[in-house]
């Protein structure tokens, strides 16, 4: 009890506010307005930092005009494979990547494509030969549909089936890098590291459409 006369110090103020400071609520917020969200919500990169924000739906449709010059971009739902695309062990060497899994895509603030491949410290970045690039692109130009910043194309070579190519959301990469972060056991992974490729890979596959008859942007 404070005596009469005397102002309460400082630290006793602040302990009193701490203490009469209400909880924040539970759940994931929007960490653009601070409002509540469901564990299935919406990204946006941040352009600059490379960073995924979770978004509300009203936020997130602030950031869906691709011509807009802004910071931040809203990542879209899209998922596309291409059939009969493959990267050939010949090209996998020009571009430079040194394991069999990886996701490309083209920054903007860069101006040019780079690649991330998992591992057990998360993803390794590696900024591909531009003329290697051009020429897969030159190959195969159903790619050019890839947007920039949002959308990775997800390629995986197997000695099995050969490989497989979708265009993805960037928010899946890096679940599926978080996920293997997490089971990574040794030097290529282990068998949980595998399963669960495999169980990311088949959910792509359940999700994707045809790249076949989209228009290149």
């Amino acid at each position: 009890m404070i005596a009469a006369g005397r102002s309460a110090s400082p630290a006793s103020t602040l302990l009193r506010l701490t203490r009469n400071r209400p909880q924040p609520p539970a759940g994931e917020r929007c960490e653009m307005c601070a409002a509540p969200i469901g564990e299935d919500h919406p990204h946006v990169v941040n352009l600059d930092s490379r960073a995924l924000m979770c978004g509300c739906r009203a936020c997130y449709l602030l950031f869906t005009d691709e011509g807009a010059q802004l910071r931040y971009r809203a990542v879209p739902d899209r998922y596309l494979h291409f059939d009969g695309l493959t990267v050939d062990g010949r090209a996998w060497d020009e571009l430079q990547i040194p394991v069999g899994l990886a996701f490309l895509f083209r920054n903007s603030v860069m101006d040019r494509m780079v690649a991330f491949y998992p591992g057990p410290a998360g993803a390794t970045e590696s900024e591909l030969p531009l003329d290697a690039w051009a020429a897969v692109v030159e190959s195969s130009p159903e790619l050019t549909v890839l947007r920039p910043d949002v959308e990775a194309l997800l390629i995986r070579r197997t000695a099995e089936s050969g490989g497989s190519c979708h265009l993805v959301p960037i928010d899946a990469c890096y679940e599926l890098v978080g996920q293997l972060r997490t089971l990574w056991r040794g030097f290529d992974g282990g068998s949980e590291a595998r399963a669960a490729t495999d169980g990311f890979f088949a959910r792509v596959a359940d999700r994707s459409r045809p790249a076949a008859g989209i228009g290149a942007r």
